[in-house]
């Protein structure tokens, strides 16, 4: 990795936190690969863009799945197309998975979107996309239901990854859930010690959403204070999960400025970077240092308490999990998965018709 760029060198300096590739492109994961990635991500918006960028490889097949499935809707292709991806692309990621023993090397896909009020099409489908691969690890909405099929998923075997989340209270409710679910495992005599479950946080989103509310409701705070609200919220996660030991690492996501990279250096959690994001953080001269130990400016802090929607974000008992799905940061980025899908489907459908 000598000589790659600075995130390499952030690999080799802190190689317990761990980078991963906010894509399954193959571009994209040969890149991360060469610079020391153990894992990668995935959402319909990401396979939406793979499979457009990559369509003289998946043309062929969108229309051997519409011949060889006469009967399935579009729906029912989309679904079949995002399995072969995520199972294709799995394997890239297999000799970091036999390397840590399952702690690392997954690729998380996505249970649809749309069932974030259904635990139980949420566990169906978890399990199956688990099956795709041995390296399977399974996105699922932090909502309320989404938490009850965390635990099912985790009891039943499935590596989880905690997605649309954004909050300490999300966070910890994820966490719990995972416990609950490797203790139902441990008691019926079931490993769990091949099993890397993590909890996103997607802090740039965190970020978005209260400037997004800072400017809806017209209050004046430094405007310095919102591009660390997400680095507050995860280092308040970090500290409450190191000291309850819990077995979920924390996983950065949304990067929207080089503190969501440079203030998480030194952490035991992951990171996940889009491809334009590595290349630009690859090409910074921002010093590789230790810095997750650092707290957040003082000065920060206190303009983003002057936010209410803060507090929701910060404080483990800012919201009951009933509450997730209303937070701001979750209603925009669930529509935007949603609207990914859509655009998804609306690709197969010109196959189609």
């Amino acid at each position: 990795m000598a000589n790659l760029g600075t995130l390499a060198e952030s690999v080799k300096k802190f190689p317990m936190t761990d980078l991963w590739m906010d894509s399954c492109g193959e571009e994209e994961l040969d890149y991360g690969i060469l610079r020391g990635i153990v894992g990668a991500t995935s959402n319909p918006i990401i396979v939406g863009n793979v499979v457009k960028n990559e369509m003289d490889k998946w043309e062929p097949e969108i229309k051997k799945l519409i011949q060889d499935m006469p009967e399935a809707t579009e729906d029912e292709i989309t679904w079949a197309l995002i399995d072969e991806v995520g199972a294709l692309r799995s394997k890239k990621l297999l000799p970091k998975f036999e390397e840590f023993k399952g702690k690392k090397g997954r690729l998380s896909i996505q249970v649809n979107a749309k069932y974030y009020r259904d635990p139980k099409r949420m566990v169906e489908q978890a399990m199956h996309l688990n099956s795709l691969g041995k390296n399977m690890m399974i996105k699922i909405p932090a909502s309320a239901a989404g938490i009850k099929a965390i635990e099912e998923a985790t009891y039943r075997g499935a590596s989880t990854n905690a997605t649309v989340s954004f909050t300490v209270a999300q966070a910890v409710a994820v966490a719990e859930a995972v416990e609950r679910g490797m203790t139902r495992r441990e008691a019926e005599g079931l490993p769990t010690e091949d099993m890397g479950p993590v909890c996103t946080i997607m802090i740039g989103r965190t970020d978005d959403w209260l400037k997004k509310y800072v400017n809806k409701t017209g209050m004046v705070v430094d405007p310095e204070c919102l591009e660390w609200a997400g680095v507050a919220v995860i280092k308040e996660a970090y500290r409450i999960y190191k000291e309850r030991g819990y077995r979920t690492r924390l996983l950065s996501a949304a990067n929207r400025n080089h503190y969501h990279w440079s203030q998480l250096l030194g952490g035991d959690l992951a990171q996940t970077i889009n491809y334009s994001w590595w290349k630009r953080l690859e090409a910074c001269d921002i010093p590789v240092e230790e810095h997750m130990s650092d707290p957040v400016p003082e000065r920060f802090m206190k303009e983003l308490k002057k936010i209410p929607e803060f507090d929701k974000s910060f404080l483990e008992d800012g919201m009951k999990p009933e509450e997730f799905v209303h937070y701001g940061g979750f209603r925009d980025t669930l529509n935007q998965f949603l609207g990914g899908y859509e655009d998804l489907v609306h690709v197969i459908r010109s196959y189609m018709v």
